[in-house]
């Protein structure tokens, strides 16, 4: 286990304008192109969110699915049979959809006509076509995460940036980049002081708008951290590879040495995570009290599950408006009320 505590430092992040247009692809003019069913994805499902009209969308790698509390509607049955990995909604109401290996597809639910639907790729300065994160900032950008770096889009262009840097930079325009040099980004997070902190395959880092400094304490550094997030406290979580861990404006705490997926904090301040258990090797759901965030070492309540979740991978977390929890796995989207965990995959 690596003991982290944060130092900034020195290295610049490469940047790359690229001002091409937006393409307006040739899609279904309104999502009633969708298909309507009882299920939702029976596929991986790695990310949930819930809109400003209280609908549920969940990015699958069988589509993009909306569930309005009686239906599901795969909005990209007839869009695309990419696979889906993320779902945004921006301040405007309109959606990103991101995919692994078709770039972002934008999609706004009040228009019926050829711009319903647009899609963005490498051709029109993406930096990557494979997008695991997407983020709105402050300002309304909107920032993707990808195998390949960070792409940040202002409504017109993109700009590009390469988020862990060795000693020679490399040109955005040279092609393809060498293996393992751990440029993929996981987790985008701009948090109250305006900075952007970054988690990535390699080297969690964090971004003041000039300089990209590595999180690092006694030489060793945050690695693989899939998840990052700001609490209502405004502490800094970060999960992954290391643990579940917590920063308050001075240190970090270790919470837990499990590998941890995903973490979320509900609206009553609990903290939510999907870990590995470094002893069983099996995934679950657990729930950290608020109350109890405050210990050296705080206690999870593990979610039980008659479906057997808690022994499959699990992935991203949300409390719904109604105070359940839903989250997705290997096989589609689950939800937890309290006493219960119900699927809604195919039978």
């Amino acid at each position: 286990m690596k003991k982290c505590v944060c130092s900034f430092a020195l290295l610049l992040f490469v940047s790359g304008t690229w001002c091409h247009g937006q393409i307006t692809t040739n899609l279904p003019k309104s999502d009633t192109a969708g298909i309507i069913s009882s299920h939702g994805p029976s596929a991986i499902t790695r990310n949930i969110i819930q809109d400003r009209k209280g609908n549920i969308w969940m990015a699958a790698f069988d589509g993009i699915f909306r569930y309005d509390g009686k239906s599901f509607t795969n909005i990209t049955s007839k869009v695309s049979s990419a696979r889906f990995f993320s779902v945004l909604e921006d301040r405007k109401g309109n959606f990103w959809f991101g995919t692994i290996g078709s770039g972002v597809f934008y999609y706004d639910p009040n228009r019926a006509d050829d711009k319903t639907f647009q899609h963005f790729t490498k051709q029109q300065g993406l930096i990557d076509d494979q997008v695991p994160h997407i983020y709105e900032d402050k300002s309304g950008n909107i920032w993707f995460g990808t195998l390949k770096g960070l792409s940040r889009y202002d409504g017109k262009q993109f700009r590009n940036y390469r988020a862990n840097l060795g000693p020679a930079f490399t040109s955005l325009e040279s092609g393809d980049l060498p293996p393992d040099d751990h440029d993929d980004v996981n987790a985008i997070v701009e948090d109250k002081n305006g900075k952007f902190w970054l988690g990535t395959r390699g080297n969690a880092r964090v971004y003041d708008g000039k300089i990209s400094s590595v999180l690092v304490h006694n030489g060793q550094t945050f690695t693989n951290v899939r998840t990052i997030i700001e609490d209502s406290k405004g502490n800094v979580w970060l999960a992954g590879q290391d643990g579940l861990w917590r920063y308050d404006g001075i240190t970090f705490t270790n919470i837990s040495d499990d590998f941890v997926g995903y973490v979320y904090e509900d609206r009553k301040g609990n903290i939510w995570t999907s870990s590995e258990n470094a002893v069983s090797g099996k995934w679950g759901i657990s729930r950290y009290d608020k109350n109890t965030l405050s210990d050296k070492k705080p206690t999870a309540i593990k979610i039980a599950s008659e479906y057997g979740v808690n022994e499959r991978m699990t992935f991203g977390i949300l409390e719904a408006n109604d105070g359940s929890i839903w989250f997705g796995s290997l096989d589609g989207v689950y939800r937890y009320d309290g006493n219960s965990i119900k699927g809604f995959k195919r039978k």
